[in-house]
């Protein structure tokens, strides 16, 4: 007989000070070291998108080896989702080189969309996703979307979460020059929001989701739905990390989006 599968959902913090977790938590959580002793009420939450809120990460990562492949270039699947949640120029710089990517980038980036899109019926939210953009909403707080997907994936992705009647803003690839790490998608979504960085979190699944967060003065709470441990997301700066969107709606009264 099968074993029962595990639903407990978790939760981790980073050693410091703070507010403690809920009981309905297994595990202790702990508060950052680096984040303020009196921290203000968020007003507004940024989310990424890929990886966070739909599971799209490992269909990314399938349609840029795909694209590699018919270019000719071999690189590991593992290295490619390890760049997974930068732009897709610097993802290319990292996995090829400045050079080689000059060459051949444009046609990586057609190549990745046209069998990113192939793929489109595969993509979902994550369990209770919806749900989480659409309880902050209700409670008052201002939700702006954040991704670097070009329109066409930005539109299947917008058509899984189902979620455009309550955020105040999405912020796209077009809409920026720079993109992750490099902080000018958030603050471009803080300028969505009309809302200071001190005011507002950002809910990400990337160390790139973090380190572009932290550049732009926001704190990040992260979620380990993208693939990347826990540890690696607390080391880059993340104040908490939860094990998915479900986890983040179950304890969000004890979370810094709430309290």
């Amino acid at each position: 007989m099968p074993a029962a599968r595990d639903e407990t959902r978790h939760v981790y913090f980073p050693p410091g000070r703070g507010n403690r977790p809920s009981s309905r938590h297994p595990r202790g959580a702990r508060r950052n070291r680096t984040e303020p002793e009196e921290p203000a009420i968020a007003t507004a939450v940024l989310f990424d998108v890929d990886g966070t809120l739909v599971d799209s990460n490992y269909l990314h990562v399938h349609a840029w080896r795909r694209a590699f492949h018919e270019l000719g270039r071999t690189v590991d699947s593992w290295r490619v989702h390890r760049a997974i949640g930068k732009g897709s120029g610097k993802l290319l710089s990292t996995l090829l080189g400045d050079e080689d990517a000059g060459r051949v980038g444009d046609r990586a980036k057609d190549l990745h969309s046209r069998f990113y899109l192939e793929t489109a019926d595969l993509l979902r939210p994550f369990d209770r996703a919806p749900d989480l953009v659409r309880e902050l909403a209700g409670r008052g707080l201002r939700v702006v979307l954040a991704t670097s997907a070009g329109p066409d994936e930005l539109k299947e992705l917008r058509r899984v979460l189902d979620v455009d009647d309550v955020v105040t803003g999405i912020v796209s690839g077009d809409d920026v020059d720079a993109t992750k790490p490099d902080p000018e998608p958030v603050f471009a979504a803080l300028e969505k929001a009309g809302t200071a960085p001190a005011d507002t979190i950002f809910v990400g699944d990337a160390v790139w989701d973090v380190h572009a967060a932290t550049k732009a003065g926001v704190r990040t709470v992260s979620v380990l739905s993208g693939g990347v441990g826990a540890a690696e997301l607390t080391d880059a700066g993340a104040v908490a990390v939860y094990d998915d969107a479900a986890a983040l709606l179950a304890g969000l009264d004890d979370s810094v989006l709430i309290s």
